[in-house]
Order: C-alpha cells, then sequence, then structure tokens
C-alpha cells in the first residue's frame, strides 16, 4: 500500500481508526478534505484517480477565482492543498462499506472501508464522493481525443468552440438543454440521436424545434476520428445501414451518467438509479455516512460539489462532537 507520496505506510492507515475517511478525490472530496483537516479532524482520503471528471477537462473557465484553467491544473492545486494540511491519498478503489460496527440509529459508528487489494480502513465517519460518470459510446477515437474536441460537458466547454461545427448526441432532457446551450453561444450544433425521437419532455422539444438546431435521427457515430483533435465522426443510419462521414470540430456527447456507487447499493442508501438522496447537511439515511458532489443527482458542476464537500464535512465534525459529547472524549 502506499500515499500518494509513493512512500509505504505499511500497516500505518489501517491499524488505526480515523475520524473521516472521504472516498473519491475530485473536488467534493479535496474540498471535504480541506475543511475537515482545518477542523482537526484525522482525515484519510481513498480513490482510484485524483480529479475525476474535473482532472479531464480541457479548459475551465466558470470556477470562480480563475478566468481559464486547465483541470488537471486545478486538481493539482486542490491536491497540493490538501498536502499541505497533512491529508495523504490512499490509491486504491474501495469495494464494500461495512456497517457490523455501528448500531443504525445511535452512535458512536465505526466504519470498515474494505478496498479490491484486500485492505481494511475503519473510520468514525465516511463521506462518499466518488461522482458520477458520464456514460460513454465505446467507439474508436472517444477516449483517445476526451479533452481534445470530446466533452461532455458543454457548460464546461462549449466557449471554446464559437463558431466551431460540432454534434451533440443524444435524445434526453440533458441533450437538447445543452445543444440549446450551444446554439445560444455561438456554436454551429448538430444533434446525433440513435432514435426517431426524441426522450426529453415535450416543453423541451418544442423549444428545441423553435431553435432550428438540424437534426440526424435514427443515426449513431461509429468513430470519432482525429489526431491531435477531433477532425469529423463517422456516422451509420440504423434504418438503412448507410454510413457517412462529417466534419466537425467537437463532439459533446450527453446519453446520461453512471454513478460510481455499487460498493453502497447493499446499505440501501441508492435511489432507483444509482444516485444518492442526501438532506440538506449532505446525510444519508445511514448515519454517520454523508454523501457530496454528482453522485447526490445535483447540477453536475466543480462550484457545486465544492459547496457540497464543504458542508458534509461541518456535518461530520458536527456528528462526532455529539458523539464524543455522549462518550466523553
Amino acid at each position: 500500500m502506499f500515499s500518494i507520496g509513493g512512500f509505504s505506510r505499511g500497516g500505518e492507515y489501517e491499524n488505526k481508526t480515523w475520524d473521516l475517511l472521504i472516498i473519491g478525490a475530485g473536488p467534493a472530496g479535496f474540498t471535504a478534505a480541506i475543511y475537515a483537516a482545518r477542523f482537526g479532524l484525522e482525515t484519510l482520503i481513498i480513490s482510484k484517480d485524483l480529479g475525476g471528471n474535473m482532472a479531464l477537462t480541457d479548459v475551465i473557465e466558470n470556477y470562480p477565482g480563475f478566468v481559464r484553467i486547465s483541470g488537471s491544473e486545478l486538481t493539482s492545486r486542490m491536491h497540493e492543498q490538501i498536502k499541505n494540511l497533512g491529508v495523504d491519498v490512499i490509491f486504491d478503489e474501495v469495494e464494500k462499506v461495512d456497517l457490523s460496527e455501528c448500531p443504525y440509529y445511535e452512535g458512536p459508528c465505526k466504519f470498515s472501508v474494505i478496498t479490491k487489494n484486500g485492505k481494511v480502513y475503519k473510520s468514525r465517519t465516511v463521506i462518499v464522493a466518488v461522482g458520477a460518470a458520464p456514460r460513454k459510446l465505446h467507439v474508436p477515437g472517444e477516449e483517445e481525443l476526451t479533452g481534445k474536441g470530446v466533452s461532455y460537458c458543454a457548460t464546461c466547454d462549449g466557449p471554446l468552440f464559437k463558431g466551431k461545427r460540432v454534434i451533440v448526441v443524444g435524445g434526453g432532457n440533458t441533450a437538447l438543454q445543452e445543444a440549446l446551450y450551444l446554439k445560444s453561444i455561438g456554436v454551429d450544433v448538430t444533434l446525433v440521436h440513435r432514435r426517431d425521437q426524441f426522450r426529453a419532455d415535450k416543453i423541451l422539444q418544442d423549444r428545441f424545434r423553435e431553435s432550428g438546431i438540424p437534426t440526424i435521427l435514427n443515426t449513431v457515430v461509429t468513430e470519432i476520428i482525429g489526431k491531435e483533435k477531433v477532425e469529423a465522426v463517422r456516422l451509420k443510419n440504423r434504418v438503412t445501414g448507410e454510413e457517412s462521414e462529417m466534419k466537425v470540430d467537437g463532439v459533446f456527447i450527453f446519453i446520461g451518467y453512471e454513478p460510481k456507487t455499487d460498493f453502497v447499493k447493499h446499505l440501501g442508501i441508492t435511489d432507483e438509479y444509482g444516485y444518492i438522496p442526501v438532506d440538506m447537511h449532505m446525510r444519508t439515511r445511514v448515519r454517520g455516512l454523508f454523501a457530496a458532489g454528482d453522485i447526490t443527482n445535483v447540477f453536475k458542476q466543480i462550484a457545486v460539489a465544492v459547496g457540497q464537500g464543504a458542508i458534509a464535512a461541518n456535518s461530520a465534525k458536527e456528528l462526532l462532537e455529539e458523539w464524543n459529547s455522549k462518550t466523553g472524549e
């Protein structure tokens, strides 16, 4: 087992009970760690990567304090901040959160966080901040060109494509909303949808039709073409089988999100879509277990995740203070 710095700590991380364990090192997890460390809580982060979706964003222009910054740079700055506060990140993936040492409604609690590498970490409180991954097309060129013209966030990347030609892939509320947004800021948009009808709300469909945005129905993207950046897409009509190539500067994909919450579904805290409902204090149905960021099914923006991370850390601190007062610690 290694910390982010790459040096072995042996069983030091496992042979103790942390005040707070944060699962996920995106903006919500980083912010929760910043606040928790400043509150004096012994805090550890477990994450399979750094930054999450934020790190994949080529340019960010809507995060307060930065006119223009790359997602990787913002990730690096947040990471540096938690390191300066003494919070380590363990690179691992959580397989299960166990409640066998947690009274369901009363405290104090001791969560067991079990990773895929077979490690077990104990903590009195837990914040789940693993995010929700955009559903992908899984076509050639998509992964290689992500951040180089392939995007899953029009609000983040749309302004970079003013005056340029892009396609939006999808037919639900998000796809239509983002296509309308892109057109409103001067992007040349065409929408590509695999079905012959949209799945979006009627009022949104009406607005979309009134916008005059060109639409290609019954069509799927089979390949995204480009070397250093997106140059074209290959399309296939699902009815006729006809294939064609379309020159574009960008591909915006909005075919849904997949919350990365399989490891907590057994706790009964997720909804039918895999998201984790929370109250205004970021509390879940399990006392001592909090959630923050995209997995709470909110407006998927860095600024929102940051705010939720701060609230979750404060709620964990208040609960620990309550438990300490009862046990005399």
